[in-house]
């Protein structure tokens, strides 16, 4: 019986990884909007819990590996993730007609930024880790 179980345990521990770790996600935004909440932070729920998730990693508490299936699993879902967005738009049609490139502005401005702060930021890990291996 125990080499029956040893047979069965490595697949049903990989069937549950990715459901398991989505929930470790959405229990870390609990209590990141409980953190908020009781702190009276001027920041999003979802901001402090990536802070904490990242603290956790970088403090070796949490292994990158407990959380890599989840993170692929919902990367690879994201599409899933903007078709509220694309309802919202067709509701408000005639919003976007008179306001719509003002939006599209925006949207346009705020992308390139974050594609330059996320290239700078790259770029400063990347110089500082080839620094790193260059000392050791």
């Amino acid at each position: 019986m125990a080499v029956a179980l040893h047979r069965i345990t490595p697949a049903v521990v990989q069937r549950l990884q990715v459901p398991v770790q989505v929930l470790l996600y959405a229990a870390l935004f609990v209590f990141a909007q409980y953190l908020v909440t009781w702190l009276h932070l001027p920041l999003p729920a979802n901001l402090v819990g990536m802070v904490l998730m990242l603290t956790l990693i970088l403090c070796r508490i949490l292994p990158l590996s407990w959380v890599r299936a989840g993170a692929r699993w919902l990367l690879a879902e994201m599409l899933l993730f903007f078709v509220p967005a694309v309802v919202a738009v067709v509701n408000y049609t005639q919003l976007l007609m008179v306001d719509g490139w003002r939006i599209f502005a925006v949207i346009g401005l705020s992308t390139l930024m974050v594609l330059g702060a996320t290239a700078w930021v790259v770029d400063k890990v990347y110089r500082y880790e080839i620094s790193r291996q260059n000392h050791d």
